[in-house]
Parts: structure tokens; sequence; C-alpha cells
């Protein structure tokens, strides 16, 4: 059995870099809806003390835990929204292999770190 290195090179690295570049680019844009979603809290609160608006905080925490109850819920439904898309994924991690999987794992999770 012969391992072709710059294949198995070409593989990793290929799957490192997109893996960083997934990793960086999911942790900044989490940082931006956590500060966003920060602001809008903390105006809320502001207008609240000056007497511009009345914010049922009950009520609103009651929307934000259905809206992550649905996001929990459409994420475990993906794969039957778009049926054949697991079979084609499935088929091409399965046709590059272990070293552009474990490539793209570890770049995503360095590129998460780093973010």
């Amino acid at each position: 059995m012969s391992i072709d290195l710059g294949t198995l090179a070409t593989s990793v690295g290929v799957g490192g870099g997109v893996g960083f570049l997934l990793g960086h680019a999911v942790k900044k844009v989490i940082k931006i809806v956590l500060v966003l979603a920060g602001l809008s809290i903390a105006a809320l609160s502001y207008m609240q003390v000056q007497g511009i608006v009345s914010v049922n905080w009950d009520k609103l925490d009651g929307a934000a835990r259905g809206t992550f109850t649905g996001l929990t819920n459409a994420t475990g439904h993906f794969p039957s929204m778009l049926p054949g898309l697991g079979d084609h994924l499935l088929m091409a991690m399965s046709n590059s292999g272990i070293p552009i999987t474990g490539g793209l794992a570890a770049g995503f999770a360095f590129g998460f770190s780093k973010g």
C-alpha cells in the first residue's frame, strides 16, 4: 500500500484552511449577534428607566426562549428539509477521506479559538 504524501498533504491543508476560515467566521458572527442583542437589551432597559417604554420582561423572556426552542427544532429537522443533501455530503466526505475531514475539524477548532 503506497501513500501519496502530496495528495495527503493537500487534503489536510485544504481541509485545515477551510476549517480555519469557517471557525473564524462563525466566531465573528456569534460575537456580532451577541453584541447586538446586548445593545438591544441595554437600550430597552434605558428607555424603560426613562419612562419612554414599558417592557414586560417575562413576555420578552418567553419570546426569547421560544426562538431558541424553534432554532433547536429547526436544526434537528434540517436534513429532512433538504432531501439528498446528507447523501451528497457523506459521499463527498468519504471520497475525500479522513485527512480532509480531520484537517477541517482541526482547522475549525483552531479558527474558532483564534477568532
